[in-house]
């Protein structure tokens, strides 16, 4: 809670100690008769409480005035208040504007803290990088190298500017970039991209671009300027009240004064200013806001409450609004709509021609032949030391083949001793793959690049889609072995419920291959997709939408997809997992990675908003109703507080409604 909410609730709690108490005291007859004080004594110590809470109201009505901005909510709360004093219903007066912070104070609770510093939080810039000067490799600030300068990364360190690899290869991981969920393997002569990370072996770099221009650099720049051009509704009451405001005003000014002159000149009737004077006062508290100004923030902060319980954070109440226009959603892949978890889904054998899928049900290790399973433990033996995600992945997959009950994730030189041959030599090939002696045999694991340079003629090649990992042993080719991410449980149903909330476009933008992100589609049902996107086309490719007149909502979960959430109207965060930066970027966080939580969102801000409007009509309806009978004398006091206090009551009791919303 921050200094101003901890000041606005003490106000608010000190004001109605001090309502009540005066009320029981002077007013309910209690203590004292009610007529113990005269009408202008009355005033004055109601107006203790009255100054306590309303003061910032009367200031931003000033302020309003002095800037051109006569008739905003804050004028009518002030004369409306105002007008209850001057009526001698100081309790009323007093209570009105009570009512009013207390929808404020909720709204600011609803909103919740300010974002943090975006740039503070997105850890893609590596601040030093390493020359390397003759047979020295010097320690330097990442802003003061100029373009052409070699510089040294060692594993695990991130790669901190553009360039072309000019010596060694190894393994980088560009999902902070990208949101690729494999691993790209490099080699002399490729580009590489400031941010990625340096997974297996040392490389150096020739840099193409100064820190301010590198990618990261861009990223960072680009989230920092994406919240200023991203569109948000205004707030409602705001826009109400700009209509409604004048119009109250107008009228109750002719009806304080137009009304009685017309009635003397015209008719010859009394002019009896008093007593139209009073009406138009009545008027006034009659039309006083009180159950908009509460009930719709009430309905917000109920739907926020709603959402949180079930485990979606919505960080305010004009992202509920913004969520109930939108008609497009786009998704990230890996980490959102898939798990960024690598899976082994296929085997192939040449020897005996078959291929085993993985996805089925094959617990029974015996089904497989016995070339399939030299191959697959030969070829997981090859990746005994490698901390590449592919392989540790054909480790885990082999040893649950052999025995389910191994509990591979948790894998230890132990369990591998006991199910692989531990390699006496391996062989890293820079971009292409290792080869390495595993008992007596010479065992080649990679791409299509290393199969061509050690096989002599064809080998065949895989049609399904996914990572396919090549095997030759003793040069000759065995098979191959194809890897996958994982579909989250809940994708389909989120994607199929979308629809179903009149969601026009459910589609995915994507950093990897469009061979994959079209079998993911086609599995999904998704009817938009776009694939190899880097940050900045994802943005573009958002934009493209907005400007064709689309609301857009896009969820992802790392921080290369923090600029595109951003930018688009509602941006949506996998919290679980995901990164700071898109946890910080994002308007709405949904806190277990459950896809399907994002149509539940749709539905809760759709029946949300149909509350709000619900409120709208029923509480404008019956002031206009009571506000026809105060021009023509029919409405008293006591019906001007039910239009005020037991419409808002009514509102208040409709708007909890949002919280049983399912």
């Amino acid at each position: 809670m921050n200094k101003k909410q901890k000041t606005n609730r003490l106000r608010i709690i000190i004001t109605a100690v001090l309502l009540i108490g005066l009320y029981i005291v002077f007013k309910s007859g209690l203590i004292l008769p009610e007529d113990f004080l005269n009408p202008w004594l009355e005033r004055a110590v109601f107006i203790v409480p009255y100054i306590i809470i309303a003061y910032d109201i009367l200031i931003k009505s000033v302020k309003g005035i002095l800037k051109g901005q006569l008739l905003d909510e804050n004028f009518l709360m002030g004369v409306a208040s105002i007008g209850a004093f001057v009526l001698g219903e100081c309790v009323e007066g007093v209570a009105v504007v009570l009512f009013y912070q207390i929808g404020e104070l909720f709204e600011s609770y609803a909103v919740g803290k300010s974002r943090k510093n975006i740039t503070e939080l997105m850890d893609i810039t590596e601040d030093v990088c390493f020359v390397v000067e003759g047979d020295d490799v010097v320690k330097t600030d990442s802003d003061e190298v100029e373009i052409g300068t070699i510089i040294e990364v060692k594993p695990g360190d991130k790669i901190p500017l553009d360039g072309v690899v000019v010596e060694g290869g190894s393994v980088i991981d560009t999902s902070a970039l990208t949101g690729e969920s494999k691993p790209r393997d490099i080699t002399t002569g490729d580009e590489v991209l400031s941010g990625s990370i340096n997974v297996t072996s040392v490389i150096r770099i020739k840099t193409t671009a100064e820190f301010e221009e590198s990618t990261a650099s861009k990223i960072l720049d680009m989230v920092s300027s994406a919240g200023m051009r991203k569109s948000r509704s205004e707030n409602f009451i705001s826009k109400f009240a700009h209509y409604y405001t004048p119009i109250v005003c107008g009228l109750a000014v002719v009806i304080a004064i137009v009304v009685p002159l017309v009635s003397g000149l015209l008719l010859g009737h009394d002019y009896n200013f008093a007593v139209w004077v009073y009406r138009a006062l009545t008027f006034l508290v009659i039309s006083c806001p009180c159950a908009l100004v509460i009930s719709v923030p009430l309905s917000f902060f109920a739907g926020i409450g709603s959402a949180s319980a079930k485990g979606v954070l919505i960080k305010g109440s004009n992202y509920i609004e913004m969520l109930s226009k939108v008609d497009a959603v786009y998704f990230d892949k890996t980490g959102t709509l898939t798990k960024g978890e690598f899976k082994v889904t296929n085997v192939y054998s040449v020897t005996e021609d078959i291929n085993v899928d993985l996805t089925l049900d094959n617990s029974d290790s015996a089904q497989y032949g016995s070339a399939v399973r030299e191959l697959y433990k030969y070829a997981a033996s090859a990746e005994y030391y490698t901390n590449h995600p592919i392989g540790i992945s054909m480790i885990n997959s082999y040893i649950n083949m052999e025995n389910a009950n191994a509990k591979s994730d948790e894998l230890t030189d132990a369990k591998k001793d006991e199910y692989l041959i531990k390699p006496s030599h391996v062989d890293q090939i820079g971009g292409k793959g290792i080869i390495a002696k595993v008992a007596d045999k010479e065992v080649a694991v990679g791409n299509d690049l290393l199969m061509e340079e050690l096989i002599n003629g064809d080998f065949k090649k895989a049609t399904e889609v996914g990572t396919v990992v090549y095997v030759s042993i003793d040069n000759t080719f065995a098979g191959y072995i194809v890897v996958n991410d994982q579909i989250k449980e809940g994708s389909f149903e989120a994607i199929s419920e979308l629809y179903k909330v009149g969601i026009k476009d459910v589609g995915m933008f994507t950093g990897d291959e469009e061979p994959i992100a079209r079998d993911i589609a086609a599995k999904l049902g998704l009817n938009k997709i776009k694939a190899k996107l880097l940050p900045i086309d994802k943005v573009k490719a958002l934009e493209d939408e907005i400007n064709a007149g689309h609301k857009v909502s896009f969820i992802g979960d790392g921080i290369n997809d923090a600029p595109v959430i951003m930018r688009s109207d509602v941006g949506i965060a996998m919290g679980a997992l995901g990164s700071d930066a898109a946890i910080e970027a994002s308007d709405i966080v949904i806190m277990d990675d459950d896809p399907r939580k994002v149509s539940l969102t749709v539905r809760i801000a759709k029946k949300c908003m149909r509350i709000v409007y619900e409120n709208i009509y029923f509480s404008i309806g019956i002031k206009v109703l009571v506000l026809l009978l105060s021009l023509f004398g029919l409405a008293s006091m006591w019906m001007a507080i039910f239009a005020d206090v037991g419409v808002m009551i009514l509102a208040v009791l409709n708007a909890i409604r949002c919280l049983r919303i399912k």
